[in-house]
């Protein structure tokens, strides 16, 4: 189920307890103090999802250098993030979430439609949440092409706006 009403910049960031590659349990709270990109993506090893793995791990020593860290959201399994992170050299945190409650609480798990039918799956998304846990930007549908430059480009914006 999606949330009733959409989250909105201004907001405190929901909660999140996911499970990354290698099982370990890794939680939003846990990044205080940094800014966080957290997008949600369909699956992985599917095309756009593999190019936007490799496209923020070819920038996170960049990110990093900005004071964030990059977790990607997938309903994949650890085992199918192990097997994908392995494949392409992602160094990104991918965190599983198979009974969609994050996606849920982002508003990433919609109705889509495809070829006449309609199921639910993921919207890919990113959102952009502050040290303090404030969700600062959020890009509601993201189209992966030069979509990491983008969100450099507003992590600088809003780091120049907290001076």
């Amino acid at each position: 189920m999606s949330p009733e009403r959409e989250l909105a910049v201004g907001e405190k960031a929901p909660a999140v307890v996911l499970m990354d590659k290698d099982k370990n349990e890794v939680r939003l709270s846990d990044f205080k103090g940094k800014w966080v990109i957290l997008y949600f993506y369909p699956k992985d090893n599917t095309s756009g999802c593999t190019q936007e793995a490799v496209d923020f791990t070819a920038h996170q020593k960049e990110l990093e250098k900005l004071n964030a860290v990059i977790m990607g959201v997938s309903p994949d399994s650890p085992e199918s993030h192990c097997t994908f992170a392995d494949k392409h050299d992602l160094t990104i945190t991918l965190l599983s979430d198979v009974q969609h409650s994050v996606l849920d609480q982002y508003g990433a798990w919609k109705l889509k439609k495809m070829y006449g039918k309609e199921f639910m799956g993921v919207m890919r998304s990113t959102f952009l949440i502050d040290p303090k846990g404030v969700i600062r930007h959020i890009w509601p549908k993201v189209s992966v092409k030069g979509h990491v430059e983008e969100v450099r480009k507003v992590l600088r914006e809003l780091q120049k706006g907290e001076r």
